[in-house]
C-alpha cells in the first residue's frame, strides 16, 4: 500500500505519517511531498494510490495538485486535509472531482480517532468522508434560497478581481443588463442593499467593496482562490478582443 503525504508543515507531516503507519504496520509505504510542485511531480513518478493533501501548500495549491493527480489517475484516493473551511476550498474541490472518484475532506481539528476514521474510509474502505463541518457548507451550497450559484460566484470572483460591469459582461458572455442582474443576486443574497436601493446606512458603503468583504467574511473567497482566478483572467485577456467603448 503506498501513500503519498502532501504536508508543508513538519509537525503535521509526522502526525500523518504516524497515523498511517500505524494503521497498516509492515503494509505500506509513505512517501512525503513538501510543498505543492513536490507533490505533483512526486505523484507523476510514482503514480500513488492513496494521498494526504493538504488544501494550502506554498507553490501550488492542494486544489492544484489534486486537479494534476485526477487527470492521470482519477481512481487515486484523495483526503483533503485543511485548518480551513472556507466555502473557497469546498467549491474548489467539488469543481475538479471526478465522477465516481472517492475523496474525503477532513479538518486538521478533528481528533485522531477522526482522522483515523476518514484515513480508513477513505483508502481502504472506498467511502466518501466528509467532515460535518464541511457537509454544513456543502448544503448551503446547493441552497438555491441561501447559496450562491455558479454563475452568481463567478460574478463576485469578477467583482473582487476589479472588472466593472461591461467586462464582466463580455468575459462571461452576457449582456451588460445580465450581468448587472447577476450582481444584484449576489447583493440579495449577502445582505447587501445598494445605496440607489434603500437609505441611512445603505449610503455609507460601497455595494461593491461591501460585497468583497463579506464573501471573505464568508469563506466564499480566499487569497488561494483569488491566485488561481487571477491567472485565468490573464489568460481570458491575452486572448479576448479589446473592449470598444460605448
Amino acid at each position: 500500500m503506498l501513500v503519498m503525504i502532501a504536508e508543508n508543515d513538519g509537525l503535521h507531516r509526522s502526525f500523518a505519517r504516524r497515523t498511517v503507519e500505524q494503521l497498516w504496520p509492515g503494509d505500506v509505504e509513505v512517501i512525503e511531498a513538501g510543498d505543492g510542485e513536490d507533490a505533483i511531480n512526486l505523484a507523476a513518478e510514482r503514480q500513488p494510490p492513496h494521498v494526504v493533501l493538504d488544501l494550502q501548500l506554498p507553490k501550488a495549491t492542494g486544489i492544484e495538485v489534486a486537479r494534476a493527480i485526477w487527470s492521470r489517475r482519477a481512481g487515486t484516493h484523495i483526503l483533503f486535509w485543511s485548518n480551513f473551511a472556507d466555502e473557497a476550498y469546498v467549491r474548489g474541490v467539488a469543481r475538479i472531482v471526478p465522477p465516481g472518484s472517492v475523496y474525503g475532506y477532513v479538518l486538521k481539528s478533528a481528533t485522531e480517532e477522526g482522522m483515523r476514521s476518514a484515513l480508513r474510509g477513505v483508502f481502504r474502505e472506498g467511502h466518501c468522508i466528509i467532515d460535518r463541518e464541511i457537509r454544513g457548507i456543502q448544503h448551503r451550497v446547493q441552497d438555491r434560497f441561501e447559496g450562491i450559484t455558479d454563475g452568481e460566484y463567478e460574478s463576485l470572483i469578477d467583482i473582487a478581481l476589479g472588472l466593472t460591469d461591461r467586462a464582466i459582461a463580455a468575459r462571461r458572455g452576457l449582456s451588460i443588463r445580465g450581468a448587472q442582474s447577476r450582481i444584484k443576486h449576489v447583493y440579495d443574497k449577502l445582505g447587501i442593499v445598494p445605496p440607489e436601493d434603500g437609505a441611512g446606512e445603505a449610503s455609507v458603503f460601497n455595494s461593491r467593496t461591501r460585497a468583497i468583504y463579506l464573501a471573505m467574511a464568508r469563506g466564499l473567497i480566499n487569497i488561494d482562490a483569488l491566485r488561481r482566478e487571477q491567472e485565468q483572467l490573464d489568460a481570458w485577456l491575452a486572448q479576448a478582443t479589446p473592449l470598444q467603448e460605448q
